[in-house]
């Protein structure tokens, strides 16, 4: 079976590039020997990385290329991931959410099928990004969805023409491998309380760098917690952690891993934290994989459902009401309950995990020639 996959890849986004992994993984164990092939911003990287074709997924570049590997695909993969959404600002032709749907148009064009995959959709609030979903997300023959707010929003969106089923992100179906590179990185004695940290820059907010550096100088103080900040963005997050620590009496007590460690390496060093506190959905969903307890700070829907489905939605906050006092109360609260919120945890990512895996058992069921 040849598949085309579709998706924000090769930009060096942790959670995305995990995503990948997923999908490339599960299929090539799913799948007798599938012919895959990547859209990304970095095709040899990402041919070499996960043993796939790779054509490069921009416009200006190779048009010729993805039209050939269109034609030739029984399946274009769009996902997974938040990809049909208008957070960033969406133009004509310019923005995620056109650039995806055309991908899609050009994949019917070329007579090939179209399942999204494990999608988170939204937010879509520009009058001409619900115009381009009611017009070409329509074209799909299959959808799935990784929460119930996505598949909402799709109807509400006037997307009713496929058929859209609740999943869970794909990345709940990752394959880990035992890796200690970004442990051993760090100059740790090994008997620290680590606490995984993930922050990132949101347009216009930054009090919650504050409220955080605030708030891990008193769980440093009181509880002797390690803090380690997890870039999942590259330089963006090395950014977002750096403007914590500028807040912080005691950020000589922490570290800051570096950006080019591959998901499944960070992935290992959460699993050996007590803690995470993140605001990357990724960040979460690795914590959940791994049974770490974590403290959300949503930004967006897609993290509260991921929350809510995790169990621990209780703990965590909107990043308008994020508060130092509170977030150290909760932080608290968690590691004295620790073992009893793992396995709440490691419960509900079971049932994620089976969801997620339904993405690969609808995909041949539908597709699978």
């Amino acid at each position: 079976m040849k598949i085309v996959i579709s998706g924000f890849y090769g930009l060096g986004n942790t959670g995305d590039e995990a995503i990948l992994e997923s999908i490339v993984d599960n299929l090539k164990d799913e799948l007798d020997n599938p012919d895959l092939t990547v859209f990304s911003l970095s095709p040899k990287k990402t041919a070499e990385t996960y043993g796939v074709k790779s054509v490069y997924r921009g416009w200006r570049h190779d048009f010729k290329g993805k039209v050939k590997a269109l034609r030739e695909a029984d399946l274009l993969i769009s996902g997974g991931g938040g990809l049909l959404q208008d957070t960033y600002p969406t133009k004509f032709l310019f923005g995620p959410l056109p650039y995806y749907l055309l991908i899609v148009f050009l994949a019917k064009l070329c007579g090939t099928k179209v399942m999204f995959f494990s999608q988170g959709i939204g937010p879509v609030n520009s009058t001409w990004g619900k115009i381009l979903m009611k017009v070409f997300a329509n074209m799909a023959n299959f959808i799935t969805v990784r929460d119930q707010h996505s598949k909402d929003l799709l109807h509400k969106l006037g997307v009713n023409r496929p058929e859209s089923v609740v999943t869970a992100d794909i990345v709940f179906a990752f394959q880990k491998k035992e890796d200690t590179a970004c442990i051993d990185s760090l100059p740790l004695k090994g008997d620290e309380k680590l606490v995984a940290v993930s922050v990132r820059p949101w347009f216009q907010h930054t009090d919650h760098y504050k409220q955080i550096g605030i708030a891990l100088d008193q769980l440093i103080e009181e509880e002797g917690i390690t803090p380690v900040f997890v870039p999942m963005e590259g330089h963006h997050d090395v950014k977002a952690s750096n403007f914590v620590l500028e807040h912080m009496k005691h950020g000589d007590r922490c570290y800051v891993l570096g950006p080019d460690f591959l998901p499944n390496q960070y992935l290992n060093f959460i699993s050996n934290c007590d803690l995470t506190i993140g605001l990357r959905l990724h960040s979460l969903i690795f914590s959940a994989l791994v049974a770490v307890p974590h403290i959300g700070i949503s930004y967006d829907k897609k993290v509260e459902s991921l929350l809510k489905r995790s169990g621990m939605w209780t703990y965590s906050f909107p990043l308008e009401t994020l508060d130092a006092a509170q977030l150290v109360d909760n932080s608290k609260k968690v590691l004295a309950n620790h073992a009893e919120l793992k396995a709440m945890i490691e419960t509900n990512a079971q049932g994620m995990r089976r969801d997620a895996l339904e993405n690969i058992d609808m995909m041949k069921e539908r597709f699978l020639k």
